[in-house]
């Protein structure tokens, strides 16, 4: 018995490996859709991911193939009498080998044909058109900054603030004589100051000091060039296509009524919407059987979200595709019920094994993932070349930023030099130390303790 087990064995496999190895000619039937797998070449041939992987197959499994496109242009689906269309239907009636295209492994498709392991897995999101749900915004006068630029701009006003102020009390030229004069550049009129010169209107009295004025230059040129980009930004984001898209989940999608939407009639995505319990994705399906909203194609579906006003529902790995072809259109980022795309064939056909072991060894390999990049990098087509804009984000303007901080440095040190200037004539004029000297002035300036004790030596020196 075991050597009889072990004879049947041998036998299967070298049957198996002497019908792969035949020079065969198989037939496939596929599906043109763009934009997923299927463009024309300049030569008129087809090619696309999905002509690769078959060409890699053939070369692994030693087969020669002849390549047709289905008739009806459609994957498969079983009518009311029980009969399939599409590259199913081609394959259960034996005009085709072999099926290969974005088909869609199902428990239904799986009981008429046979399916390899998947080649690649995807899910079900939609496509829609950048601007067709866009929603002004009660904030939108803050658009054409980042949320990090805001951020980045209220520091430099508060650096920009204390810096003046320190200068002006820094600086023996803006206040000479800190017992007995007033000082203009409280920290509240540093404030307001350098708020006028957002507004391009002057807040007097302006800084004396050469350091004070260095500060207010560069303050006065960062906010010109800073409302320079922001009107620039403003003004084209009004008149930008590319405004942020609202309806970002299938949820949203169900809860409005503005834009329609449909997926491909008849496909595996119209019947998980058909079939699911999920209320969300129920309201859905009732949607587009009310509205008629279904597509023939993939192909119609796309050219309907490019012309606006209405989404597309599909599997996420072709509607990528579509995405980066054509830049006016933008995916969902939710996606749900995952699933896998395979290979069909005929029901006990000895392909199907070696077949899988292929798309295994392709995927070991990386072949697949070099493929899908190949495949997906973004190219688009078909763009019209209209301007976009995006909100400007702190490294759009570090050049700015930088030319400010370099300011405020160099008029902090400007006054630091005015005052040790002084500080040095008033020791060699009184004989005493330049750091005692500098270190009075500066508890003078900024120390209530000094100011009280300098008042009291002056009032005994005059009794």
């Amino acid at each position: 018995m075991k050597g009889c087990i072990t004879l049947v064995f041998c036998v299967a496999t070298l049957s198996a490996w002497a019908f792969t190895a035949d020079a065969k000619e198989l037939s496939i039937t596929t599906i043109k859709q763009e934009p997923y797998t299927m463009t024309k070449g300049s030569g008129g041939e087809l090619e696309g991911y999905c002509i690769d992987l078959i060409s890699e197959l053939s070369k692994k499994l030693g087969f020669r193939y002849k390549l047709h496109l289905v008739k009806d242009n459609r994957y498969g689906a079983m009518d009311s009498s029980g009969n399939w269309n599409g590259m199913i239907g081609e394959v259960i009636r034996g005009e085709a080998d072999l099926g290969v295209a974005s088909l869609t492994l199902t428990a239904v498709r799986e009981q008429f044909v046979d399916m390899t392991t998947p080649f690649m897995q995807t899910g079900i999101g939609f496509i829609l058109h950048k601007d067709v749900a866009s929603e002004e915004s009660t904030f939108s006068l803050l658009s054409p900054f980042s949320t990090d630029m805001w951020v980045g701009l209220l520091i430099a006003f508060l650096l920009t603030g204390l810096c003046i102020f320190l200068v002006g009390r820094i600086s023996p030229t803006e206040w000479a004589e800190p017992g007995t004069e007033d000082y203009n550049f409280t920290l509240l009129h540093s404030f307001w100051y350098i708020t006028g010169a957002l507004t391009l209107q002057g807040a007097g009295p302006h800084p004396k000091a050469l350091s004070g004025c260095v500060v207010s230059a560069i303050w006065w040129l960062f906010a010109v060039l800073l409302l320079a980009c922001y009107f620039a930004n403003f003004n084209s984001m009004l008149h930008s296509n590319n405004k942020h898209v609202s309806i970002k989940s299938f949820e949203d999608l169900a809860n409005q009524d503005v834009i329609d939407y449909g997926t491909v009639e008849a496909g595996s995505t119209m019947l998980f919407f058909k079939n699911s319990n999920n209320p969300v994705y129920r309201r859905i399906y009732q949607h587009m059987e009310r509205k008629k909203s279904y597509v023939s194609s993939m192909e119609e579906g796309v050219r309907r979200a490019q012309e606006g006003n209405f989404a597309f529902i599909g599997e996420a790995v072709s509607l990528d595709l579509a995405v980066a072809r054509y830049c006016k259109l933008t995916r969902s980022q939710e996606v749900i019920a995952m699933r896998a795309y395979t290979i069909a064939a005929p029901l006990g056909s000895p392909w199907v094994k070696n077949l899988t072991i292929a798309i295994l060894q392709l995927s070991e390999s990386g072949e697949l993932t070099y493929l899908r990049e190949k495949w997906w990098a973004s190219s688009c087509m078909g763009d019209d070349g209209a301007h976009t804009s995006e909100a400007l984000q702190p490294h759009d303007l570090r050049g700015l930023f930088i030319l400010l901080g370099m300011g405020l440095g160099v008029g902090l040190l400007l006054a630091l030099l005015e005052l040790l200037s002084k500080a040095h004539n008033q020791a060699k004029d009184g004989k005493k130390s330049c750091c005692s000297v500098l270190t009075s002035e500066l508890n003078r300036r900024f120390g209530s303790g000094g100011e009280s004790a300098e008042q009291d030596t002056t009032d005994k020196s005059k009794a």
